[in-house]
């Protein structure tokens, strides 16, 4: 099962090659900042930004349009509580299924004069990968509040952290391919719940 899902019959090693074989100083250095970005640390920065953006996007709305300012603020909380909740969920997640499968990293399967690794080096727990799941959370839970311009932001944040943990020499394509799957399932499931068990009530007069 392990060499359909995981290895991809040699597929995941041979993109990994591929993409971690093309560097230089500034894309090392690009790349880094999209995985620092993606951080699950910088949680309390993000979710301070997107308070801000709701309560400028509400200050912005006419006094005499109760009924829009209504219905864009329980957007905002629900956008907000899909974000923190997800959050705990997923940290939750990655560190009972890291542990579990214990995964190894590039570092340990493949010769390491063949991999360029830039950053701190790193052996265990690669599935699945925590920056690339972060950044889809992040993406996804606020992707109901953001217009096209943010949104094609969003979608290349998450292709960045992904591409940076390959190309770092962090993690194989399928250990970011599993964060990217399961913190999208989480978004998905908790705004669900929320909608249909309490947005209902918010918007009632």
């Amino acid at each position: 099962m392990k060499e359909i899902l995981y290895d991809w019959g040699g597929a995941n090693i041979w993109l990994f090659n591929a993409i971690n074989g093309i560097h230089s100083d500034f894309l090392d250095q690009f790349m880094m900042l999209g995985t620092l970005l993606a951080g699950h640390d910088n949680f309390p920065v993000y979710l301070g930004f997107a308070c801000l953006v709701a309560i400028g996007s509400l200050s912005n709305i006419q006094i005499n349009h109760p009924d829009s300012a209504r219905k864009k603020a329980v957007n905002w909380l629900l956008t907000i509580s899909v974000f923190c909740i997800a959050y705990m969920l997923d940290g939750q997640m990655l560190n009972l299924v890291k542990s579990w499968l214990d995964f190894p990293r590039p570092l340990l399967i493949l010769p390491p004069s063949s991999i360029h690794v830039f950053g701190r080096p790193e052996y265990h727990y690669s599935l699945p990968s925590g920056h690339a799941s972060f950044a889809m959370l992040l993406t996804a839970s606020l992707w109901p509040m953001l217009r096209h311009n943010s949104r094609r932001i969003g979608l290349f944040f998450v292709v960045w952290a992904g591409l940076s943990r390959i190309s770092l020499g962090a993690h194989f394509p399928a250990d970011v391919l599993a964060g990217y799957v399961s913190a999208l399932l989480i978004v998905l499931a908790v705004r669900w719940v929320l909608k249909t068990t309490l947005a209902p009530t918010w918007i009632e007069p």
